[in-house]
């Protein structure tokens, strides 16, 4: 099957923690398995994300690597493949089948601060998720969603110690 990993550029720790948070939240939420930062090295961000991983379960890293090039590079040897998300490229919804029909591992590109020009040309894919201004969040869980068809919807996480149980009202946590 294939792999689904998230690169995040830039990460600043003071600036952007909530945010890269939120991101690497999502991303285990609705389906990849690695986030990997660059910029600024966050070991509290990492702890934390790994203890919700610990917490609510599922096969989910979070990494860090100093430069990005060298992942992109790597990433491409390998023979995987590069999907950049921005609000300039080919529209997600004209091209997901395509990027699905592709049966290599698949690494999703989301921004920090100004993405330089070599992550455009280096993506097999640059998507947008809509034109319009919007967080990275919100394109990453798009993209997943549109990815795996809502399957990630139903997705159990395996070896968690909490799990939520749907309710119309009111919550209910089983701790296991």
């Amino acid at each position: 099957m294939t792999k689904i990993k998230v690169l995040r550029l830039d990460h600043r720790r003071v600036r952007d923690a909530r945010i890269t948070t939120h991101v690497c939240l999502t991303a285990r939420a609705f389906g990849a398995s690695e986030v990997i930062l660059t910029g600024d090295k966050d070991i509290k961000l990492m702890e934390n994300v790994t203890d919700v991983k610990e917490r609510w379960g599922g096969d989910f890293q979070v990494g860090y690597r100093e430069k990005w090039q060298n992942v992109l590079k790597e990433w491409k040897k390998n023979g995987g493949e590069i999907v950049h998300l921005t609000m300039y490229g080919e529209p997600v919804q004209d091209a997901i089948s395509t990027i699905k029909n592709s049966n290599e591992d698949k690494l999703v590109v989301v921004g920090g601060s100004r993405v330089p020009s070599q992550v455009y040309q280096d993506a097999d894919w640059n998507i947008s998720v809509t034109t319009q201004p919007h967080s990275e969040v919100s394109a990453l869980a798009l993209f997943l969603h549109m990815y795996y068809e809502g399957e990630e919807m139903v997705k159990e996480f395996k070896g968690g110690k909490l799990k939520v149980v749907p309710k119309s009202h009111g919550k209910k946590i089983i701790k296991k």
